[in-house]
C-alpha cells in the first residue's frame, strides 16, 4: 500500500515538472513572436501648406465640374502659386480651358414671349431684321393677342421693305389696342409707308377717302 503511494506521488511531480516546462516553453515563443512583430511606423504628417493647396485645387475642380468657370479661375490661379509642382501643372491646364470657356459667347436663353420680344427690339436697333422678324414671330405664337408684337412685326416688315406683312401687322395691332394708331403717325419705321392709301386709312379712319395723300399727312 505504501509503495503504491510513493509511486502515485513520483507520477504526480512527474507530470507536474512535465506541466512546467510546457508552461516555460509555450512562454517563450510568445515571447519570441512579440519580439518578431515588426512594429508600425509613425504616420507621416502632411505639410500644412501642401494641405492648404490640395484643399484649394479640390474646391476649383468642384468649380469647373459645375462649369462656374470664372470661380474656378480665380482658384486656380492661387492653386498655380502653392508649394506643389505637380498640382501648379494641373491646375495650369484646366486654368486655360476655363479661359476658353469664359471668352465665348452665352448664349441667351429665350423662354417667354416677352423674352423673344425685348431681344428682337435690340436687334432691330442694330439693324438685323431678319433675326429680329424670327423672334417676333416665335412671341407672337406664344402670345398671338399681344398688340406690341404686331406692331414690333409691322415695323420691321416696314424698315426690310416688305409693306404687304407690315399692313397686315399694323392693323391687327391697332385692332387690338387702338392707341397704337396715334404712334404709328409718329413712327419713323413706318416712313416707308406713307404715301399708300391703306397706310392712312389705318392711321386716319375719319377722313374722307376721296383726299390725297399729301393732304392726309397734314
Amino acid at each position: 500500500m505504501a509503495k503504491r503511494k510513493a509511486n502515485r506521488r513520483r507520477k504526480s511531480r512527474r507530470v507536474a515538472r512535465k506541466a512546467r516546462r510546457v508552461s516555460r516553453a509555450r512562454r517563450k515563443v510568445r515571447g519570441k513572436s512579440k519580439k518578431a512583430r515588426p512594429s508600425k511606423p509613425p504616420r507621416p504628417q502632411m505639410d500644412p501648406k501642401l494641405a492648404q493647396v490640395m484643399k484649394a485645387y479640390e474646391e476649383a475642380m468642384r468649380h469647373f465640374n459645375h462649369q462656374n468657370f470664372r470661380r474656378a479661375k480665380d482658384i486656380f490661379e492661387k492653386v498655380l502659386s502653392g508649394s506643389s509642382r505637380e498640382l501648379a501643372e494641373r491646375a495650369r491646364v484646366h486654368l486655360r480651358i476655363c479661359e476658353q470657356r469664359l471668352q465665348q459667347p452665352e448664349r441667351v436663353r429665350l423662354r417667354t414671349a416677352d423674352d423673344h420680344y425685348h431681344y428682337a427690339v435690340s436687334q432691330i436697333n442694330l439693324a438685323n431684321y431678319e433675326d429680329a422678324r424670327t423672334h417676333l414671330q416665335r412671341a407672337a405664337k406664344q402670345a398671338p393677342k399681344a398688340d406690341y408684337i404686331h406692331y414690333a412685326l409691322a415695323s420691321v416688315a416696314a424698315l426690310s421693305g416688305e409693306f404687304e406683312d407690315g399692313l397686315k401687322h399694323l392693323a391687327q395691332a391697332i385692332k387690338l389696342r387702338p392707341e397704337n394708331r396715334y404712334h404709328a403717325r409718329n413712327d419713323a419705321d413706318f416712313r416707308s409707308l406713307e404715301d399708300d392709301p391703306r397706310f392712312q386709312e389705318l392711321l386716319y379712319p375719319e377722313r374722307p377717302a376721296a383726299e390725297g395723300p399729301g393732304e392726309l399727312r397734314t
